[in-house]
């Protein structure tokens, strides 16, 4: 599913409110998440799951086209961890 989909989706089941509506309202979500993955803190949806920021270490990586060494430098990445609730769902239980 992306952006749109879910935008529209949302707003078939909530008659009150407007695709323009739906859409700031994500927006607003989805930035906050970032903003707050960006300053270092941890999000937590329950039931839903938890997204963090993990650090990766600086490394000698290798082209894969020329098999050269490469230095990869050290970087922050987002990280998702699934709540219960929804692995349950995904392996029906």
């Amino acid at each position: 599913m992306i952006r749109s989909e879910l935008v529209q989706k949302i707003a078939e089941e909530n008659p009150h409110l407007t695709q323009r509506h739906v859409e700031r309202v994500l927006n607003t979500v989805f930035d906050e998440i970032i903003n707050a993955l960006a300053k270092g803190d941890r999000v937590e949806l329950r039931g839903f799951g938890a997204f963090s920021v993990k650090s990766r270490d600086a490394r000698i990586g290798r082209n894969p086209r020329t098999g050269e060494s490469v230095k990869v430098e050290n970087k922050k990445v987002p990280f998702f961890k699934t709540g219960k609730l929804l692995r349950d769902r995904l392996n029906g239980n």
